[in-house]
């Protein structure tokens, strides 16, 4: 897929599917994937705590957990359902695509199911292999209130 707005729709559809394996295959080795406290307001995930800042293994390791039949807390599974918006290039430039994409976030586990909404920053690296994330920014809107216990990823 060369179009990076595809890219996105494609990641989105991976985590919906619960295929954590092939989402984590798109981060680049050096990808973050990162959700201020902040939201928009966050200039960077060192000045001020992130309710997720999280390298590869960090990733691996909730990957990891999440596929764990001894996972206590998906029992019963979660599921989300991703509602995306036409994904906006911000820019492109060498071998780097910046977007934003708002987003509705449903997450549901048994009978419960929460909403989340907010924006979506994807920084993007052209690889041999396709496009990579370099680093994935969730800005959820109010993100600073008090927030459910999120079991996947947004």
């Amino acid at each position: 897929m060369t179009d990076p707005r595809d890219f996105v729709a494609h990641e989105a559809a991976l985590l919906d599917e619960r295929r954590f394996d092939d989402w984590l295959a798109l981060f680049a080795e050096d990808g973050h994937y990162w959700v201020p406290l902040l939201g928009a307001a966050q200039a960077d995930p060192f000045s001020h705590n992130s309710l997720a800042y999280e390298d590869r293994l960090l990733l691996q390791l909730r990957v990891e957990r999440l596929k764990n039949p001894r996972a206590h807390s998906q029992h019963p599974a979660s599921h989300s359902q991703h509602v995306l918006q036409p994904s906006r290039l911000e820019r492109e430039e060498g071998d780097g695509a910046w977007l934003r994409t708002p987003f509705l976030y449903v997450e549901a586990r048994g009978e419960g199911q929460i909403l989340l909404s907010g924006t979506a920053r994807h920084h993007l690296l052209r690889t041999p292999e396709g496009w990579r994330i370099r680093e994935k920014r969730i800005d959820l809107l109010n993100a600073t209130r008090a927030l459910p216990a999120i079991q996947l990823f947004i």
